[in-house]
């Protein structure tokens, strides 16, 4: 006989266990056997007060905010009104059926009160893990940025006023004067030129004037052509072995990628404790600075050379730097109208020494028209670490930075691919600078857990396969009394 169905829902239910509810391979199941949020509450314990209510635990407000990535749900607002719903998520967070979920609010107000601290130590433990289980080698890694969208319209952009723009105008001339400065106690260049410099970070001339003032943070940023839009850029690094996210950079949008990769490697050391010996990035960090840095600090930087091509482009049709032969001694250049070039300044920014000929030796040569097209004639610019420079040089231009930076292109775009599609990365959640850096933090918390879960699925069969084996041959020299059963042993482990 065919049954029908009740229509009248029970009014009471005492049976409903959440435990058995979530099956034993979800994924939030795994998560909570992996995660450890035992220092949370020792991190954050200066921010509570001791009297007043009691308020959500702080282990939970962390797993709210991942399950807010690990689904990409679109606010904190649908998340609350998501999770009475969802019987593993009232599991994974530790709440019953008849149980309160908070306001959304708990969770704005906790970002406020904890700061970015505990979401760093987060990621970094979790980066740890990953370290233990053998997914991260630590001595190679790629490093690229990507831009965000800011919570923030072109309509709340304005002009900054006359005080402000005073302001910064005296803060980037106090800085550009300890660079000349610095610049003004440097020798010449010679061949056995050890010492080294960073030009400071470049500003950008429309930002200096224009400012949202519903994210003050985010900055103007033209990318691909279009329209200038307001902008994030998180910066990541990647280890090669298995693309774990070793290390998260958050800036403003107009920040220039190549002033963060010593700040990157810096930090996955930090995160790994592996000393990084190879870094593959495109051509946005392969300025100068960069390539000597890494040189001094016996790292490979297969990084790509992208100013070599443009300026070979202008130089077309004229003597390049190799028909200019550099004598170490007089610290000059010979020209091929066997001309001498002397140092006459050296750039701030750039730290190169510019070598010419004496005034008016360029407008008389008669291979004027074959070394330069510029009025005032031919400059040929050295680096103060030149010497550096040309050993860096010819690793970026090597056969094995080649390759590793074909394995880059598809390496580092299915990473922001990932976090683009799955949890959310392309559009800022949240208004402010740190607020943007817990989001890059978590989406990265997000990807590495996955990844350390997908490698333990794939290696406790394996595991529980050769305990099995091992037993099984240990039963054979011990009497079976002794020893359990092999199956019902390797059991415990899977």
């Amino acid at each position: 006989m065919m049954s029908e169905g009740d229509a009248q829902a029970p009014m009471w239910s005492y049976q409903v266990n959440l435990e058995k509810r979530v099956r034993d391979d979800h994924p939030l199941r795994r998560i909570n056997q992996v995660l450890d949020l035992g220092f949370v509450r020792k991190q954050v314990a200066h921010t509570y007060g001791r009297r007043g209510n009691k308020s959500v635990p702080p282990e939970v407000i962390i797993r709210m905010m991942l399950l807010l990535f690990l689904d990409d749900i679109k606010s904190e607002r649908e998340l609350m009104r998501i999770i009475p719903e969802r019987l593993d998520y009232l599991w994974f967070l530790g709440y019953g059926l008849d149980d309160k979920v908070p306001d959304h609010s708990v969770l704005s107000k906790a970002r406020k009160r904890w700061g970015k601290e505990v979401f760093v130590s987060l990621f970094s433990r979790v980066v740890q893990q990953c370290v233990e289980a053998g997914l991260v080698e630590g001595r190679k890694i790629h490093v690229d940025a990507s831009l965000v969208e800011a919570n923030a319209n072109l309509g709340s952009v304005k002009p900054l006023s006359e005080e402000t723009l005073k302001a910064i105008e005296q803060t980037a001339k106090e800085q550009v004067q300890k660079l000349d400065e610095h610049d003004r106690d440097q020798d010449p260049p010679s061949q056995d030129s050890g010492s080294g410099g960073s030009a400071i970070g470049q500003y950008s001339k429309t930002n200096r004037r224009f400012r949202s003032t519903t994210d003050p943070d985010a900055t103007l940023v033209r990318h691909a052509g279009l329209k200038s839009r307001l902008r994030y850029k998180t910066h990541r690094a990647v280890d090669d072995a298995h693309e774990i996210i070793t290390a998260v950079e958050t800036t403003t949008g107009a920040v220039d990628e190549a002033s963060q990769l010593l700040s990157l490697i810096e930090a996955h050391e930090d995160s790994t404790d592996q000393a990084v010996r190879t870094v593959i990035a495109d051509a946005r960090y392969g300025n100068a600075s960069n390539l000597i840095e890494c040189h001094k600090a016996g790292i490979r930087a297969h990084i790509k050379l992208l100013g070599d091509s443009i300026r070979k482009g202008r130089s077309e049709g004229i003597y390049d730097e190799g028909h200019f032969i550099y004598d170490a001694q007089s610290n000059t250049y010979r020209c091929p109208a066997n001309q001498t070039m002397r140092p006459r300044r050296l750039h701030p920014k750039r730290l190169t020494w510019e070598y010419v000929t004496a005034q008016g030796t360029c407008l008389m040569c008669k291979l004027r028209a074959l070394c330069t097209r510029s009025r005032t004639g031919r400059t040929i610019h050295r680096h103060r670490d030149q010497a550096w420079l040309e050993k860096a040089r010819k690793i970026a231009n090597s056969k094995a930075a080649k390759a590793d930076l074909k394995r880059r292109q598809h390496l580092m775009e299915r990473s922001f691919a990932d976090a683009a599609n799955l949890h959310g990365l392309k559009r800022s959640r949240w208004r402010g600078l740190w607020k943007q850096a817990i989001q890059d933090l978590l989406i990265a918390t997000v990807q590495n857990l996955r990844k350390l879960l997908r490698h333990l699925s794939q290696t406790e069969p394996e595991l529980a396969f050769c305990l099995t084996q091992l037993l099984d041959r240990l039963s054979r020299l011990i009497p079976s009394s002794s020893v359990a059963s092999p199956v019902a042993f390797a059991s415990l482990f899977t």
